[in-house]
């Protein structure tokens, strides 16, 4: 059976947010948030996530270390962690509740009220998971502009600058969001389906006159 654009409009949702949902997941275990080149050893590289930080050195090899405590990490790094593992988790329910209210399955075609509930509380989900994860990259990488360009540090001193996974972060909030919204456009015309069903089934139905019976037409019985 051929797919109707409302269904194949879902699929693409369910799809554009599940891609959201691995890149969030991959950022948020990637030592790859903050990037450091120092001036004074070229051949090393630091990078700084979530729970570790790592060298790479020119020869390849990387050595990483986990942060030893939580609450020595700066606050944005903190509510970070915190606000990632939020967004997977409420991105994991969103793909479970969102694949049950899909309109290609037929195994509960009878409890389409409870389809368009499941469907609507996927895309919500996925909206929100977006927006915590948008929210911890965008606070890290505002503090990253900030002590870039802080006068009071002197030159010498080498600055963070944006890791691979910032942009990966920004990308996979964005992917959240536009899938969850689309979600919720596509299971909202849902409940005005049935009035054009309705009204097709009413003009279908013979005339009924005001007492119910139905009404004969004008000069039915008369024989010519």
């Amino acid at each position: 059976m051929a797919w109707s654009c409302s269904t194949a409009a879902q699929v693409a949702a369910l799809l554009l947010a599940l891609f959201g949902w691995v890149s969030s997941c991959v950022t948020t275990f990637v030592p790859l948030w903050k990037n450091l080149n120092l001036d004074l050893n070229e051949l090393e590289i630091w990078n700084m996530g979530l729970w570790q930080v790592c060298i790479i050195q020119e020869e390849g090899a990387m050595e990483c270390k986990a942060h030893e405590s939580f609450l020595a990490l700066p606050p944005e790094l903190r509510a970070a962690r915190v606000l990632m593992c939020l967004s997977n988790g409420l991105g994991f329910l969103a793909a479970i509740l969102s694949a049950l209210g899909l309109d290609c399955w037929r195994t509960c075609e009878e409890k389409a009220a409870v389809k368009k509930r499941l469907l609507l509380c996927g895309g919500a989900a996925f909206g929100t998971s977006g927006v915590l994860t948008l929210v911890p990259v965008s606070w890290v990488a505002y503090n990253t502009v900030l002590e870039f360009w802080d006068e009071s540090i002197p030159d010498i001193v080498p600055r963070w600058e944006f890791g691979e996974a910032t942009f990966l972060g920004w990308f996979a909030g964005f992917f959240l969001a536009a899938g969850g919204l689309l979600l919720l456009c596509t299971a909202c015309p849902r409940r005005t389906e049935r009035a054009p069903a309705r009204a097709a089934a009413e003009r279908a139905l013979p005339a009924q006159a005001p007492w119910g019976h139905p009404a004969h037409p004008k000069h039915a019985d008369l024989v010519i």
